[in-house]
């Protein structure tokens, strides 16, 4: 069996036309999902890059791999402890290995492990080709690399070849060369000036006025990451920016695809398509990043290409992206591991059986602290942590009807934010009883400073808040965190 799996950085799937999006950004992907399984709820539990990627390694929560953040104690694995033996039964019971176990020969095209020092992502491959550029370099430097490799090993049997490609990750990188092919497209509907005059008003790092995270600078070597937005005209230029990262990179993974079809492979390789998370752009007035456990941030593509299985179908159950180990397994006839936490969906696969959960709850600990419990057509956001955006503590939106978040229910309806509290309850005891550990590791984000992408950021954001007529804003940052600015200030 011969299986590519396509590891997209930071790909949200309504910027896709399998999903519905009005622009042509992905003929590729597109022509895949036709022929698979294409999932439309499908959420990585733990965002953003680092968190989500050790739960689709381990196929368990960030609570339980202890891996919830980008830095500190929360941006390692968590130590397996006793039931630790010569080797690691829950890196030797991870994703990759499942194909390993099967058979295959393993390898990848990735740069993950070294850009966050998560070299546990590597556990399960034979061979792993490292690009170099620490998630900096652009589809033009991937696709050779995978290429050769393909065109080495394609017409051999059994082999799992992972390709990891970043171009959509901010900052936005495809050459100049690339032209802009969206030009004249219009931006999404929602977009509108009266929106764009609200979002100037936000406060919070990656917002319209500080795209560089926490300033307006933008660098002159990636020209289509600009560093603030003024106008309609500018706004087109983000989303742009964005929207051609995809084309560019799909045009590459086309090249991928015609390869395997001239050899004649296409038809009886299995293909995997998915991302770690999505992007914001816009919702919650947060552009050009993945900082919120929200729809945006934690949705992700997930088409998968399987011989045998259904073509050209939509699963609409709720999965998350650690219920791939288990499918794996399942599909290829190897045990489930007892400390999985993902469920299988390879009946969805296989018979078009719905399989998802009744709920989920997803996390992000790297850019703010929340939790998020994603239910019916609502999504319910707990902030423990705001990230100096100054979210409400409880935040309730109707998805189905407001997809970008524009409109904070909580205030109107408490029975819902009631009953996404009791599931939040229920999830939460559940982990800490099915754990090796009483340690909750968003807690332990929080007791070391908050997290990373905010931490000591806050009295030279108040200054910029200052300098930039937002006096107000800067007030109400001081007044919410008041140690995080006074401890900064007097060192």
């Amino acid at each position: 069996m011969r299986i590519l799996m396509l590891d997209l950085d930071t790909l949200r799937p309504d910027h896709l036309g399998c999903y519905g999006y009005h622009r042509d950004t992905s003929p590729t992907l597109d022509a895949i999902a036709r022929d698979g399984v294409r999932f439309d709820n499908y959420h990585c539990s733990d965002a953003p890059c680092l968190p989500s990627r050790a739960a689709l390694l381990t196929g368990r929560f960030g609570i339980h791999n202890g891996a919830v953040g980008h830095a500190g104690t929360a941006g390692d694995l968590c130590l397996t402890g006793a039931d630790r033996g010569f080797q690691d039964p829950i890196l030797q019971n991870g994703l990759f290995y499942q194909f390993r176990k099967a058979g295959m020969h393993t390898a990848s095209v990735n740069s993950f492990a070294e850009r966050h020092s998560s070299y546990w992502f590597n556990a399960g491959f034979h061979e792993v080709i490292n690009c170099g550029g620490c998630g900096g370099e652009g589809a033009e430097t991937v696709t050779p690399l995978a290429m050769d490799w393909l065109q080495r090993n394609a017409e051999k049997d059994n082999w799992f070849l992972h390709v990891n490609y970043w171009d959509p990750h901010t900052p936005y990188r495809a050459p100049a060369s690339f032209g802009n092919p969206f030009a004249n497209d219009p931006l999404p509907a929602w977009l509108t000036p009266q929106v764009l005059e609200e979002h100037k008003k936000h406060v919070g790092p990656h917002s319209i006025n500080e795209l560089n995270m926490y300033n307006d600078q933008t660098n002159p070597k990636l020209p289509r990451q600009l560093g603030r937005a003024e106008n309609m005209q500018q706004l087109h230029a983000v989303i742009d920016g964005y929207d051609c990262g995809i084309r560019f990179m799909d045009d590459c993974i086309g090249q991928l695809i015609s390869y395997l079809k001239q050899a004649g492979l296409y038809d009886d390789t299995a293909i995997i398509v998915t991302s770690d998370h999505g992007e914001n752009m816009g919702e919650l007035g947060i552009y050009c990043e993945h900082a919120t456990a929200d729809e945006i941030t934690t949705r992700v593509p997930m088409i998968i290409k399987w011989p045998g299985a259904q073509a050209g179908t939509v699963d609409t159950a709720l999965h998350y992206n650690l219920d791939l180990v288990p499918t794996i397994a399942q599909l290829l006839n190897l045990p489930a591991y007892e400390k999985w936490d993902g469920a299988s969906y390879a009946a969805a696969l296989q018979g078009g059986e719905s399989c998802g959960r009744p709920y989920l709850v997803v996390s992000q600990c790297a850019h703010v602290c929340q939790r998020a419990v994603r239910f019916g057509d609502y999504l319910y956001i707990r902030t423990y942590h705001d990230g100096y955006h100054l979210f409400d503590d409880e935040m309730l939106f109707d998805i189905k009807n407001d997809f970008h978040e524009q409109y904070n229910l909580a205030s109107k309806r408490p029975d819902l934010c009631g009953q996404a509290c009791r599931y939040l309850i229920e999830w939460q005891q559940q982990m800490m009883l099915s754990g090796e550990r009483n340690v909750d590791p968003l807690w332990t984000v929080i007791r070391e400073g908050g997290p990373f992408h905010a931490k000591g950021q806050l009295p030279a954001y108040c200054q910029r808040l200052q300098a930039t007529g937002r006096e107000e804003g800067a007030r109400l940052l001081r007044k919410k965190h008041p140690q995080e600015f006074f401890e900064k200030s007097s060192r």
